[in-house]
């Protein structure tokens, strides 16, 4: 179990709903627009999603493997974490979708010449991207309080050193190199 600095990580959660209101705003914008060119004006919003779902992601690494997996609801907010980086991803792959739905229009014959199809998609990206922001905000919220309580981190703490002392008592033993392995016979 990896400690890491809480405060930083409470720091990285609190700043996630707002750089996830900037890309709703910023899809809002393409999709009361004409579309016209849904490259240019999807693609960068469907890059920076998809890395910050990426980022994301990495920080669910890093707090599963750290104190905060077992702290009090650890597993609850990482699951919480799990599903939110999970519908940034998703939004950013809807607005691939956007981009995909207005070029099929204005290549093919059979396309939706309007941008409903784009439009639809995005929309349901912003959908994604609110939920995500909602489950940010209240998981920076709740490690805000634990970590400015004594009593939570008290609690917290005494979880930390038993998780700490059960890993220590559970290590497995590995054979070295100058142990040679245990054949068993499979009475051939």
């Amino acid at each position: 179990m990896k400690i890491i600095d809480l405060a930083e990580q409470t720091r990285i959660l609190g700043l996630l709903p707002g750089e996830l209101g900037e890309l709703r705003a910023e899809i809002d914008g393409v999709r009361a627009g004409e579309i016209a060119r849904p490259v240019r004006e999807i693609a960068p919003i469907a890059v920076r999603t998809h890395h910050l779902a990426i980022r994301c992601l990495q920080q669910l690494d890093a707090l599963s493997t750290s104190q905060y997996a077992v702290m009090k609801n650890g597993h609850e907010n990482l699951a919480s974490m799990s599903e939110a980086a999970l519908r940034i991803s998703v939004a950013a792959s809807l607005c691939t979708y956007g981009i995909t739905g207005r070029t099929d229009a204005l290549l093919y014959e059979d396309g939706d010449r309007t941008a409903d199809t784009s439009r639809s998609y995005l929309s349901e990206a912003t959908g994604d991207l609110d939920r995500a922001a909602g489950t940010y905000r209240g998981l920076a919220q709740n490690l805000s309080r634990r970590l400015a309580s004594a009593a939570a981190r008290a609690e917290d703490q005494l979880l930390i050193d038993r998780a700490a002392a059960e890993r220590r008592v559970t290590a497995v033993k590995i054979p070295t190199a100058s142990e040679p392995p245990v054949l068993r016979d499979r009475g051939r």
